[in-house]
């Protein structure tokens, strides 16, 4: 793996707009990580999808920290919800994990590629659709929901090396009925927890597939300074800035990523 003066840079640069997505849309930034990842460094080792997860989860716990606090300082955070999500994402993230380490490098990275197909298409049908704000008021919080929120983040973050905001968020807002911001607080709260555990038990279990906790380390530092960075100043935009089309682009985004990683010989 050749770290010259322009792979550190464009790095770097994929840290800061995974950062900047993560915190915008409450997600980790692990649907940026990993196909950019996969890019620049190249995926011709089978197994080399399981290094890209562990340092991209390794860097969500970077990403979400800053984000969570910024959306607890502006009130957003819904307590309650995020008791319970956290509660049941805590246990499926372990399975999820479990579950990844026993599936081969090329096959993740292809169950990878049809997950960023999946949240493309949601995201673009949001957007045609132009589904109305949840407005304050017609919340349906109880401990099955957020229990069945926390559960699908949880195991898809294991699973996939994900923070797991992609699926929280829209399974929050449809279940819980709570408005859009307040799903996104829940979201990169949870992560902060979610992702250490996840980050943890996915280093220690990386030897199996060739490679060393310090390979994914090395990769995630550096990643994480403008990740830090890019999370600090999403957050804040999330409270500024119209989301429609920041969508867009990111569906696009995902698309041609999704394409990149299915076509990559392995």
């Amino acid at each position: 793996m050749t770290l010259d003066a322009g792979t550190i840079t464009a790095v770097a640069g994929v840290g800061l707009a995974a950062g900047a997505l993560g915190g915008l849309l409450g997600i980790g930034g692990s649907v940026v990580m990993i196909p950019a990842l996969a890019i620049i460094f190249g995926a011709h080792d089978p197994q080399s999808q399981h290094l890209y997860q562990a340092a991209a989860m390794a860097v969500n716990v970077a990403v979400s920290a800053p984000a969570a606090a910024e959306h607890l300082r502006r009130g957003a955070l819904h307590k309650k919800l995020f008791a319970w999500v956290l509660a049941s994402a805590l246990v499926a993230i372990v399975l999820g994990v479990l579950a990844s380490d026993q599936m081969n490098g090329v096959t993740l990275r292809r169950v990878f590629a049809l997950f960023l197909v999946y949240v493309a298409s949601v995201t673009l049908a949001k957007l045609i659709r132009g589904a109305p704000e949840t407005p304050e008021g017609h919340e349906r919080v109880t401990p099955l929901r957020g229990s069945t929120v926390g559960g699908v983040m949880g195991f898809a973050a294991g699973l996939l090396g994900i923070g797991g905001g992609v699926l929280t968020v829209p399974l929050a807002q449809t279940l819980c009925r709570l408005p859009l911001k307040a799903c996104i607080a829940v979201s990169s709260a949870t992560m902060c927890i979610t992702a250490t555990v996840g980050a943890v038990m996915k280093l220690s279990t990386l030897h199996s597939h060739g490679y060393r906790a310090t390979d994914a380390l090395g990769i995630a530092l550096l990643l994480a300074p403008t990740a830090v960075l890019g999370g600090y100043l999403g957050a804040r935009l999330t409270h500024k800035l119209p989301l429609p089309a920041i969508r867009t682009v990111f569906a696009v985004l995902l698309l041609l990523a999704a394409w990149k990683m299915a076509t990559q010989h392995a």
